[in-house]
Parts: structure tokens; sequence; C-alpha cells
């Protein structure tokens, strides 16, 4: 699973999700991508799943590039834990995803193989995403 090797700051604040994504919005690296289309957290177990599924669909060929990275770490209490004494401590790991933002792209195999393949990517994502040449 993917995880910063440190912080700044243990525990960030929550945020907000609004605006388009500037920067990470056009194909780079390969020729198809996997391209976000609203804005939304995607947990580094999510962003395993998908790579798992990309690799598994093109029977190790190709190459894929991973173009989101999970630094932002998301708290939580136990649970039946009184109000006070703090925030929680830090669960799981997320990256920050805006509309427009490319989060897989995949290269050296056929059309038809990577479609067929960031759908199924796609389908493991908690936002919409649509597939990109």
């Amino acid at each position: 699973m993917l995880s910063p090797k440190r912080m700044k700051f243990r525990r960030p604040h929550r945020g907000r999700l609004k605006g388009k994504s500037i920067r990470g919005s056009s194909l780079f690296f390969g020729s198809f991508g996997l391209q976000a289309t609203e804005p939304g957290w995607i947990t580094a177990k999510q962003i395993e799943a998908g790579r798992r599924v990309i690799s598994r669909q093109t029977k190790r060929g190709g190459k894929v590039w991973i173009r989101i990275f999970p630094d932002k770490a998301i708290t939580a209490r136990a649970a039946e834990t009184r109000m006070g004494s703090g925030k929680g401590l830090p669960e799981y790991w997320v990256a920050v995803v805006k509309p427009g933002r490319i989060i897989f792209e995949l290269d050296g195999v056929p059309e038809t193989v990577a479609r067929i393949s960031m759908r199924l990517a796609g389908h493991k994502m908690p936002v919409k995403t649509r597939f990109i040449f």
C-alpha cells in the first residue's frame, strides 16, 4: 500500500473539494488514461485495487503509471469514546482528486485491452471516471 515516508504535520485538516484539477489533467506518460470526472478522496487500498485490476487484465503487459499519491492522513477515533481529548490517530491515507485529474496511465497494449482494463479499474474508484486517449 502507498503511504508517505514522513510528514510535516501528522493530522491534517479535512479541506474542501472545490474547483477543477489544474495539474495532472492531461496524458503525459502513456497513450491511454483514466480521468476523474468528480471530486473525492481515493484511499491507498482503492489505488492498489485499481492497479491490480489493470495489471491482471493486461496480463502484465504494457506499462502502468499511477498519477496520484495518497499523502493525506485521515484520522478516526475509537468506537464509544467520549467527546474531547483531542483529534484521533491516523487510520489510513487518501489522495485528494478533483475533476479532470488523471488517475492511471497505460501504454504498450491495444486500445480494446486498455479500454476494458480502465473500465474495470474505474469500478474500484469512489469517483466517476472516464477513459481518455
